[in-house]
């Protein structure tokens, strides 16, 4: 059975439409600030590894919460330049990866997780504006579209269960215009849009204007416990310190315990050229909602500030051993079915072409959403496995561990949620055989009607099953 993205397109369309591409982020060809790498030996309070979003709120935080500690923050690159300056600046509120995912796996907190999501993201939005944060934040809403006839059902399931609005087929095309929509489920707010790169690099300057010291291009390769304070070794100078936040997230953990816990999935995303007041009034989309449809296998996709559509998802890549690295970014196979669907989905805009193609790293787990955790005697607290939804989620998270690091009770630190662990997945060769088969399955899933066969039956039983 086929999907509609199956469809054939013009390989000459496919060509044209890719020709002009630039490789690389287009968030990121921006001007960007630069921080010094540290001259000399360090002391401080709160030592931050990583500056990307979990990092940059982390550090934000802590120095709010405690102004007279000296907060460091060390990045081994630059500031926002993985996952925080490349994904689609979708901020949705779900800290679950989705309704459905957090009810099947927290049934007795799932309107708890709900509501913190949805206070998670109000106060994120309220953040933004109290410090003057310039991140083309617009919030907009997600629009679920079902492109397949067993997917309207799902957003009937989901509307009756108060996650949004169901649209038929004549009032989802009224909101954006694809012939491939048969139904759409609008949630007006729960998702906001954003420029991410913007967004880290003005948490950046945040973080400065409160004290936070800044260092990029000092990777962090150690930690060393023992005695009163934490010895933490880089490619520069030794950082002396009280505590540790660990915010690497999809790179390898510096705590040896968590390796086994993630594991790198490779996600790519097109970028059109500024659309035309003409080109846009073929497809509507006058409310800028962010976009997403209902396959296991699904594409996302959102309107800039300059009305470039940016275009992404559909394949998850993962590659043996658990790697990540640049190599991995460029895959002209799945730019080229990118751009096949993305005309497939609009092909009233077949005069449109592509400017910036890239790729990133999302760390993802078997829960598919974040986890929590302490190690060093209560003095390093960690994150991981956002799955690819942590716009928002990082600032709870981030929050999360400053709570456990203060040794303090509170509502977040009592959620199972956080109190407990994913399952690790398995060693080499038993991991990529068992993420191929599963993405086999879910491919086959999708073009099957939505029925799982065994192995997704028996991974939903073990509470491994993505179902988001």
């Amino acid at each position: 059975m086929n999907t509609v993205f199956d469809a054939a397109v013009d390989p000459a369309l496919v060509d044209r439409s890719l020709a002009g591409s630039t490789f690389g982020s287009m968030w990121l060809d921006i001007p960007r600030p630069h921080y010094p790498a540290p001259s000399g030996s360090l002391t401080c309070d709160t030592l931050v590894i990583g500056g990307g979003y979990t990092g940059l709120w982390s550090a934000l935080h802590a120095a709010r919460r405690h102004p007279d500690r000296r907060i460091v923050l060390l990045e081994a690159d630059r500031i926002g330049w993985a996952a925080s300056g490349r994904n689609g600046g979708f901020v949705d509120a779900s800290l679950t990866h989705g309704f459905e995912n957090g009810k099947s796996r927290w049934p007795n907190e799932i309107d708890t997780l709900e509501r913190m999501g949805m206070e998670n993201l109000d106060g994120m939005q309220a953040e933004i504006t109290e410090l003057g944060l310039d991140s083309e934040w617009q919030r907009t809403g997600m629009l679920t579209v079902a492109t397949e006839p067993h997917q309207v059902e799902w957003l009937r399931e989901a509307a009756a269960d108060d996650q949004g609005q169901f649209l038929d087929v004549a009032q989802v095309r009224d909101e954006v215009d694809s012939p491939t929509y048969r139904a759409g489920l609008f949630s007006p707010d729960t998702c906001a849009i954003v420029n991410p790169a913007k967004l880290a690099l003005e948490l950046a300057r945040a973080c400065r204007d409160v004290g936070v010291e800044i260092f990029e291009h000092t990777s962090a390769t150690e930690i060393i416990s023992g005695g009163a304070a934490l010895r933490v070794r880089t490619d520069g100078p030794v950082v002396t310190c009280r505590q540790v936040v660990l915010a690497t997230n999809v790179f390898p953990s510096l705590l040896r315990r968590n390796r086994l816990l993630t594991v790198p999935v490779y996600d790519y995303v097109l970028a059109t050229e500024p659309l035309t007041d003409a080109q846009l009034d073929r497809i509507g989309w006058q409310r800028r909602q962010g976009v997403g449809d209902s396959a296991n296998q699904f594409h996302y996709y959102r309107l800039s500030m300059d009305n470039r559509i940016v275009w992404g998802g559909y394949d998850a890549i993962y590659h043996f051993g658990r790697r990540v690295r640049s190599a991995y970014e460029d895959r002209q196979d799945t730019y080229r079915k990118l751009a096949a669907h993305f005309f497939v989905t609009f092909p009233q805009l077949d005069d449109v072409r592509f400017t910036h193609r890239w790729a990133g790293a999302i760390d993802t787990n078997t829960r598919f959403c974040a986890h929590w955790g302490l190690a060093r005697e209560g003095r390093v607290a960690y994150v991981n496995g956002f799955t690819g939804l942590g716009v928002a989620a990082t600032r709870f998270a981030a929050d999360v561990c400053l709570d456990l690091l203060d040794g303090v009770e509170t509502p977040r630190t009592r959620l199972e949620m956080v109190r407990k662990k994913p399952l690790p997945f398995p060693p080499e060769p038993l991991a990529s055989i068992g993420i191929q088969a599963t993405r086999w399955s879910l491919d086959r899933a999708d073009h099957h009607g939505g029925r799982r066969n065994l192995l997704l039956k028996a991974l939903d039983a073990a509470g491994l099953g993505f179902d988001s």
